[in-house]
Formats: C-alpha cells, structure tokens, sequence
C-alpha cells in the first residue's frame, strides 16, 4: 500500500495501523517462542539485553530507553532479581540508585535467548522483505525513533 501523507490524514492512519499491527504481531511471537524455549518473555529478554550491553545501568536508564514508568521498570527489575537474573548494587555516585547487572545465569540465558530472537525475527521477516527494503524501513523507524526521543515526544510522566 503506497501512503500519501501530505494532507492526507487518512494515509497516516493507515500507516499508524499497520506499524502497531506488525509490531504487536511480532512482539507476540517472539514473546511465545521464548516463553516455549526459555521462560522469559518479550520484555524481559530486552531488559536483560539491555543491561548486558550497558554496564552500571540503573532503572532510570531502562526507563528512558523503554519509555515505561520508573515504577513498572522497578518492579521488572524485581522479578529479573527474584529470578536470580540480575543483581541490584548500591551506586557509589548517587545513594538514591543502585546499579543493575547480570548474574552469570542471566548472561547465559540472555545469550541464549538472543539466538532464538534474531532466528524467530529472520523466520518471520526474511521470507517477506528483501534485504533492500528491510533495511529501508529499519533505517526509516529509526530516524523516526531519533526524532521523536529528541523532542521526549510519549515519554511517561511518572
């Protein structure tokens, strides 16, 4: 479906129906695929990749970047801990946060986990878009995603 956006409302909300349609779609595959083969969930795995490439996260920074609430963040991060995922340390620079890391379980697993997510996103996207057009879209998203995290444009207020 080719979207005509100059002046035409409709052809934004065809567009804005299709990206949370494909999203929610994909999110609730992955979601199923890791819950059969690992027993996390979509958003646990991101937390978990998360933390594994940024090193003294604190739940603040998983907030922002997820644009969740830091009270729906904090209580994840509690059931990332319960799980023997992840540990919470007293953070020397700022009494009020502690920092966020891995077990070696939780490494293990994330690692495991990422394996099955890229193979489930390939299964599903692969057989659909050529390399050219995904590439075009991911390249599109993100520049969308860059603006609207400049502006703080659906950033939760609490």
């Amino acid at each position: 479906m080719a979207y005509k956006t100059t002046g035409d409302t409709a052809g934004l909300l065809d567009f804005f129906s299709d990206l949370v349609r494909c999203e929610t779609r994909l999110y609730n595959a992955l979601n199923d695929r890791l819950r059969e083969r690992h027993g996390i969930v979509t958003s646990q795995f991101e937390a978990l990749r998360y933390l594994r490439d940024h090193d003294g996260a604190r739940v603040a920074d998983l907030a922002a970047e997820f644009a969740i609430g830091i009270g729906a963040t904090s209580k994840g991060v509690d059931r990332l801990e319960k799980q023997g995922w992840a540990v919470r340390t007293p953070n020397p620079a700022d009494r009020r946060s502690s920092l966020l890391a891995l077990t070696e379980e939780g490494t293990a697993l994330v690692g495991a986990a990422e394996e099955t997510f890229g193979a489930t996103l390939a299964e599903l996207i692969t057989g659909v878009l050529d390399d050219a057009s995904t590439a075009a879209a991911a390249q599109t998203l993100s520049r969308l995603r860059s603006a609207l995290e400049q502006s703080q444009v659906g950033m939760p207020t609490g």
